[in-house]
């Protein structure tokens, strides 16, 4: 977890050098400076932001108009107003749209060791792409147990007990067409308020493992469109044994509202008892369907209640 939520400068700049075309231009020494999951709470502008000289930013982007205004300042103001930046703890400055670097700046960064690059990209093309790539290295992570599934367009992870049939539901609805994401492990990332984001390590990316037939490569046994690379976690079908739920449990679907929390974020659940001769494939995809009508506010309960109320209504 603590290689997802703390990101060098080092790293950062291998990361996205080519992408932002950035060149290091001072403060070579600086690469160890860290962004840690604690900056991921605030804003994005205050991982990189434009230049604030009251509450400079993690990442300081200096753009056109910040650089017009330090061209405009008398030397004593210029190397005063520097000196203010670096007084606080930034990771690094990023010069954009190709400013020529004043020599001030670039003395600055050598001796307080702050990491300082250029581009040739706009300010706001800079703080777009290091703001998502911040966004998804920083977001809080976590694993969880369980096979990950895009089903109908929509990212379910399956849980259950070891041996209650995880593996074979998700093969069979990878023959039915949908997409295996992640199986065993799921690597959830926190990267929105109300948002999941699940992915599978690269180690058993494409890999399902299913009693019986052993390891299965899923993406050379089905192609490219059965597996997918990642998805946002919108729903968690757990399967238990049919004597954990009781003999109602046998005959019908557990549509009942119940949420899961992960990473503080509440995410809709349902239970589905397994017991011989169900075809559990059928019903998860029933409930991946009745989730989405809930999404769009149609609710086959509150429908059904209101049926049957209307009803006693005409008879009494």
């Amino acid at each position: 977890m603590d290689d997802l939520t703390h990101v060098t400068v080092d790293t950062l700049f291998r990361d996205m050098a080519e992408q932002l075309g950035l060149q290091w231009v001072a403060g070579q020494t600086g690469g160890k400076r860290t962004l840690s999951s604690e900056t991921i709470q605030k804003p994005t502008l205050a991982l990189i932001g434009h230049l604030n000289f009251v509450h400079p930013n993690r990442v300081q982007v200096l753009g056109c108009a910040e650089m017009d205004y330090l061209r405009g300042l008398t030397d004593t103001a210029l190397q005063g107003a520097i000196d203010h930046l670096f007084s606080t703890e930034l990771a690094a400055i990023v010069i954009s749209n190709g400013e020529v670097v004043p020599a001030m700046l670039t003395d600055s960064a050598n001796r307080t060791e702050t990491p300082l690059f250029a581009s040739n990209l706009a300010s706001p093309i800079l703080m777009s792409y290091l703001g998502h790539y911040l966004t998804q290295r920083l977001a809080e992570a976590t694993s969880i147990h369980g096979v990950f599934l895009e089903v109908l367009g929509t990212g379910i992870l399956i849980k259950g007990d070891a041996g209650v049939g995880k593996s074979e539901l998700a093969l069979e609805l990878i023959t039915r067409g949908h997409r295996l994401i992640a199986d065993d492990v799921v690597e959830l990332k926190h990267v929105a308020p109300d948002t999941l984001e699940g992915n599978c390590p690269p180690m058993i990316r494409d890999f399902l493992e299913v009693r019986g037939l052993g390891i299965l490569n899923i993406r050379f046994l089905f192609g490219e469109t059965a597996v997918k690379t990642q998805k946002n976690l919108k729903l968690i079908v757990e399967l238990v044994q049919s004597e954990e739920v009781g003999e109602v449990g046998l005959n019908r679907l557990d549509m009942v509202a119940s949420t899961e929390t992960i990473l503080s974020v509440a995410i809709p659940k349902v239970r589905i008892p397994v017991a011989a001769g169900r075809n559990l494939a059928v019903l998860v995809e029933v409930a991946v369907r009745n989730h989405i009508l809930k999404s769009r506010g149609i609710n086959p309960v509150e429908q059904f209640i209101k049926r049957q109320q209307a009803a006693i209504d005409r008879n009494t």
